[in-house]
């Protein structure tokens, strides 16, 4: 496997139907046209531009994105809605894509940065509301990896149009509700700010009315691409990932064209891998229990539970069924279960 250079990426911190779908998207976005505004539950205005609820404050920065990022062949993007095993994806694949970089994973970065510090988002932490990149991306080694929340028809041409990989996961969408729930609570409200009930943030939720929502258009953009090239964007199932995270990591490392050798498979690297990027293992790490990330987010946030199934003991059984039903009328028809 060719040896590549690692970089911390904030250590470069500087003062056909899809294509019609992104031109839309881009043209809505610049001439400010037909978007409808929407409070929410975390505390942020969003805007409906072509069907894709962006919180109001990201607006330039998508702009910014789509008009200013050029792909390379050798990049790897990992998108994810909120709150959907994004932290854990940004480990893993930082660690796959890096491991040949160390003598033993004891020297990760990952034991003493936080996922997120190693692992850009494009609109946080790359593109800010003015034209200038908060970050130079055109000095970060290859393969570079970033991330993102939005919906696959926003991203820009030169994604699309290069051999830059796509990297998925999806989550039940009412864990995902409760984790992003518990997440705004945890950040965005300071005790004077009271918060929605949770029945009216579901209600919102079940409309689609949500951060990078609708949640179904969001899957179905990234699952279609997936069906149409798999070797482009890798469609992944957060409860396979939490059942079987060895394979999944096989998966991950044959898609990026990085597969572990018999010897490493021998000698224990892929457990090693699982066993560094783990939930309790990140969560007990002092970068993680303590600091928040340049755009203020508590570093222990992104650490709450990662189960499977704590929706129960937050969503009313009627607001459940509500959610429950949308999701199989928007969503059971396409081969996505949960």
């Amino acid at each position: 496997m060719e040896k590549t250079e690692i970089c911390d990426p904030f250590h470069l911190i500087q003062a056909k139907d899809q294509e019609t779908n992104h031109d839309e998207f881009k043209e809505s976005i610049s001439h400010n046209q037909d978007i409808i505004k929407e409070n929410t539950w975390v505390s942020s205005l969003l805007y409906e531009i072509n069907g894709c609820w962006i919180p109001a404050k990201l607006v330039p920065a998508v702009t910014n994105f789509q008009n200013q990022f050029q792909a390379k062949d050798s990049d790897i993007m990992l998108a994810t809605m909120p709150k959907s095993g994004t932290t854990w994806l940004k480990a893993l694949v930082f660690t796959i894509t890096n491991r040949n970089l160390f003598q033993t994973l004891d020297q990760s970065p990952l034991l003493s940065s936080n996922p997120h510090a190693l692992v850009p988002f494009f609109e946080y932490d790359i593109y800010p509301s003015s034209n200038t990149p908060l970050m130079n991306v055109d000095e970060i080694p290859s393969p570079r990896i970033f991330s993102t929340h939005i919906h696959f028809q926003c991203l820009p041409a030169s994604v699309l149009d290069t051999k830059c990989r796509i990297i998925y996961i999806y989550r039940d969408p009412l864990d995902q509700f409760v984790s992003h729930w518990c997440f705004a609570l945890e950040n965005f409200y300071d005790g004077k700010t009271k918060p929605p009930i949770i029945e009216e943030a579901l209600e919102k939720y079940s409309k689609g009315i949500h951060p990078f929502g609708p949640f179904w258009d969001h899957m179905l953009g990234y699952s279609k691409a997936s069906s149409k090239d798999s070797n482009k964007v890798l469609f992944l199932k957060y409860e396979v990932l939490k059942a079987d995270p060895v394979s999944v990591v096989k998966k991950i490392a044959e898609f990026l064209e990085i597969p572990f050798s018999p010897e490493e498979e021998i000698n224990g690297m892929v457990e090693e891998v699982v066993k560094l990027c783990s939930f309790d293992n990140l969560k007990n790490l002092e970068v993680n229990r303590n600091g928040r990330t340049n755009y203020g987010v508590k570093h222990s946030s992104f650490f709450r539970k990662g189960g499977i199934g704590d929706w129960v003991n937050y969503v009313p059984p009627t607001m459940a069924e509500l959610v429950l039903n949308v999701m199989e009328e928007k969503l059971g028809g396409a081969g996505i279960s949960f």
